[in-house]
This record gives C-alpha cells, sequence and structure tokens, in this order.
C-alpha cells in the first residue's frame, strides 16, 4: 500500500489526514467496509488538536479549550489513519524515512522511544512558531500565543494580576507611558497594564477580547477594579496602521471600534527591549507594562531547516512549487504557514492564513488521488475570499472580495461577526461533517448557557 505521512495536525493537516482515511484508509472504525487501498500516519508533538485563530479567546478566557479539542487517537480511528505522538527531529530522503523524538512525561520518564516512519509521500504541516527578531528581553518576558498551554498562561497571569492590583495603592503617574507621551494629568493610571506587541490579527482580537474579560471578571467579583480605566490596554505597531496585511479600509475601522473600546494604539513604534515591567521603543518611549504578549510575527519551526539539504526562505519555510512538492524532491510537500508557495499575479507567497491551509488541505486529497492513479499533479492557485477580524461580542470588520461576492466590500457588525463565527464551523465540518457540526454547534451553544461568558480560574 502507499504510505503517506503528514506531520502536523494543524488545520490543513487534520484535513487533509481525515479526508484521505475516509477515501483510502483502514477499515478499523468500519468494520463493514472494504480494504484499506493507503496506509495514512499522522504525526504531531501533542495528543489533541485545537482550531489556532481560537487561541486569543482561550488566553482571555471567554473560550474553555479543553470543551474545544480533539482527540487526535479518536479522530483517527474513526477516519480511517493512525495517530503517532512524537516530534519530528530528521528526514533521511534516500531511504524515504523521517526521524521521530522520544515521547517523554514528566513523571514517568519515557513513554514511547525515538522512532522511524518510511513514507512514499511526505507532507509536511508543522505550521508556524512566534518570530521574536531578536529584540532583547521580548522571549524571556513575553508571553507568545502559539500553544493552549502559552494562552493558558497567559490568562492565569491576568486573573492574578487583577487580583493582587486590587489591594495596591496606585504610583500617582500618568498612564503607564513616561515623559515623552504622557496622558492628560486627569486621566489616572491604570492600575494594571497589558502591552501586546504587534497589531495583526492576533494582537487585535486579542486586545478586544481583553476588553469584555476585564469586565466580566469584575461582574462576578474577582476584583473590584473599574474594567476600563484601572485595566489599560496598549496595542504596539510598528507600522503606520493596524492590521498592516489588511485593506486600509478594514485597519481604519477596526481602529476606531478599538479607540471606542479604550484600547491605547501606539503605530510607528519598534520595540527596542523588553524588560519584566515595561517595553523600551526605539524612539525612546518606556511603556509600563504587567503583562506583555508578543504577536508581531511569525517564522517556521527551526527544524525545517535541518532536514537533509531542503531549500527555505529567510522565515525558514519549505520553498514549494505550485504543486506544493519541494523543489528537490517530489515526494515531499509542504502546506499551510511552514510553506512558501508563489501566488501568481503577484510578487508574493501565499499568505499564512486558516483559508490557505484549508484550501491546500483540499488542493492536495485530489492531487493524491491523482498520484496514486500515475497522474501528472495539478498546480495550487490561492483564492482570496477576504478576511475577517473577531472583536468578540463587541463586532467584527473584514473586507469580502474575490469569487465571493464579485468584487471588494467591506462588512463589519453582526453580519460579519456570523461570517467570523462560520469560518470555524466550516473547520468542524471538514473533521467530522456537516450533521455532526451542527449537533456540535447546539451543544457549544447549551454549554455556553450554563457556563460563565469567561472561564473563572
Amino acid at each position: 500500500m502507499h504510505r503517506f505521512i503528514i506531520v502536523g495536525g494543524g488545520a490543513g493537516g487534520l484535513e487533509l489526514a481525515t479526508r484521505l482515511g475516509d477515501r483510502f484508509g483502514s477499515s478499523a472504525g468500519k468494520p463493514d467496509t472494504k480494504a484499506p487501498r493507503a496506509q495514512i500516519t499522522l504525526v504531531d508533538r501533542n495528543p489533541t488538536h485545537i482550531w489556532k485563530p481560537l487561541l486569543h479567546e482561550v488566553a482571555a478566557g471567554s473560550m474553555d479549550p479543553f470543551t474545544q479539542e480533539l482527540e487526535y487517537a479518536a479522530q483517527a480511528l474513526w477516519h480511517g489513519f493512525e495517530f503517532q505522538q512524537g516530534e519530528l527531529i530528521g528526514l533521511d530522503r534516500a531511504q524515504k524515512r523521517i526521524r521521530i523524538g522520544a515521547l517523554r512525561d514528566d513523571e514517568a520518564g519515557e513513554l514511547l522511544p525515538e522512532r522511524e516512519l518510511d513514507y512514499d509521500t511526505l507532507v509536511l504541516a508543522i505550521g508556524s512558531t512566534t518570530h521574536f527578531f531578536g529584540v532583547e528581553g521580548a522571549q524571556e518576558f513575553s508571553i507568545a500565543l502559539d500553544t493552549v498551554g502559552q494562552a493558558e498562561l497567559f490568562r492565569k497571569r491576568l486573573i492574578a494580576a487583577c487580583m493582587r492590583a486590587e489591594h495596591v495603592v496606585p504610583e500617582p503617574v500618568a498612564a503607564g507611558i513616561e515623559e515623552s507621551a504622557p496622558l492628560p494629568a486627569v486621566e489616572a493610571a491604570p492600575r494594571i497594564q497589558v502591552a501586546i506587541v504587534g497589531a495583526g490579527a492576533t494582537g487585535v482580537e486579542l486586545s478586544a477580547e481583553l476588553r469584555n474579560t476585564a469586565q466580566v471578571l469584575a461582574a462576578y467579583g474577582l476584583h473590584k477594579l473599574d474594567p476600563k480605566h484601572d485595566i489599560g490596554i496598549v496595542l504596539i505597531e510598528a507600522g503606520p496602521r493596524i492590521l498592516p496585511a489588511l485593506k486600509e479600509s478594514v485597519s481604519s475601522a477596526t481602529a476606531e471600534l478599538l479607540t471606542k473600546l479604550g484600547v491605547r494604539l501606539m503605530t510607528g513604534e519598534t520595540v527596542a527591549q523588553v524588560t519584566r515591567d515595561s517595553i523600551r521603543t526605539a524612539s525612546g518611549k518606556i511603556i509600563r507594562a504587567d503583562l506583555t504578549v508578543w504577536a508581531a510575527g511569525i517564522k517556521a519551526p527551526a527544524v525545517l531547516s535541518q532536514l537533509d539539504g531542503l531549500p527555505t526562505n529567510r522565515l525558514g519555510q519549505l520553498i514549494v512549487r505550485r504543486t506544493l512538492q519541494t523543489e528537490i524532491d517530489d515526494n515531499v510537500f509542504a502546506l499551510g504557514d511552514c510553506a512558501a508557495c508563489p501566488w501568481p499575479g503577484t510578487e508574493r507567497n501565499v499568505p499564512p492564513r486558516a483559508q490557505a491551509a484549508h484550501q491546500q488541505a483540499s488542493f492536495l486529497f485530489a492531487a493524491f488521488e491523482r498520484r496514486m492513479q500515475g497522474k501528472p499533479l495539478p498546480e495550487y492557485t490561492y483564492r482570496d475570499f477576504g478576511s475577517l477580524v473577531s472583536l468578540g461580542r463587541y463586532s467584527a470588520v473584514g473586507n469580502l472580495m474575490g469569487g465571493l461576492i464579485g468584487g471588494n466590500m467591506l462588512i463589519e457588525g453582526l453580519f460579519a461577526r456570523f461570517m467570523y463565527m462560520s469560518l470555524y464551523r466550516l473547520h468542524i465540518a471538514a473533521l467530522h461533517g456537516y450533521a455532526r457540526m451542527m449537533l456540535d454547534t447546539v451543544a457549544h451553544w447549551l454549554r455556553r448557557s450554563t457556563a460563565p461568558r469567561v472561564k473563572l480560574h
């Protein structure tokens, strides 16, 4: 049988493994089906999957990750593929073999030894990690949002900071930004200040969610601070505007909404240093930061540059052709954030977005059917359907474009919020089918109706 190995269980990798398993995989979960035509193996270092665009909601406490996680082992049984937990540490292209590191537990020690797996077709879909750009103290004193663990760490620190600040007398300073950019003297300093470095989608969405979290925590009595004035949120962006990768109309509408929510926007400010309780910018401003979140950029995991000579770009992404095959090996493919795929008609690569990973997973599923039949592979073309940014329960902003409406249209408010929530529902449908997606939606609504609006512990 043809052996497919997919490394990385993010949105694209898990969708591809699920569809390949349904079409070609084993019948372990479906005893009345025919024999498998291929062996499909998914490799990931974590035991569970969560849709990465939701991590800002986990950090703000507005989503409980343990109700949204999907067990890889269960998905494998249900959809006819195999799951191997471990981290990719090596590749032998001549032998068509990958090496997976040992799986260890803090208490029990080694759970699984280092392993080797053979493949006929290898797909690398290991996503991206936070890029700290070598800024002094950034990695040590700020929190990234790459994993559920990091998001949960920030949430717990935020609750602890609110509870502590209630009993601390505030210092008589302007508002947490030193003399180079003081606030009016009548405005009291926030008791807590959260600084978010990077005003892309993650930073913007987190800033809005945090404003809602501050209000809910006060309503439940976890602190007696004024949610808007005692808890400050500063969004720092090196570029001239927030959401630099999106249309200027989307950026302007979002900036107006964030300003109304009391989020302080600092554009054109490059962070030069991060300390335990402050941020220094290249222009000399010192911003007080009780908690710092780093959302300023992404890069591919370092392991990709160590994989048996596969070419990478300056961000560490694997350089692929329009077939999504790597430049020097037809048996190794890459998709999602870790792939540098050309975007015809532009001078850019396909952007690292969830919609791109979903499209590439669908493309490879069809391409692998042709590959198993010995037919030539088609070429992938990215279709940009627009971008949406959630501002929590307050609103959403975005633009629809391309084949969806035949042009480019700014949307905001309830319709944009509905479109944003639909993106996650479509991901669930890709993993479980539309019937189960509808049941999951109802179950999610029922859980929300009997639980606090944010996680309180």
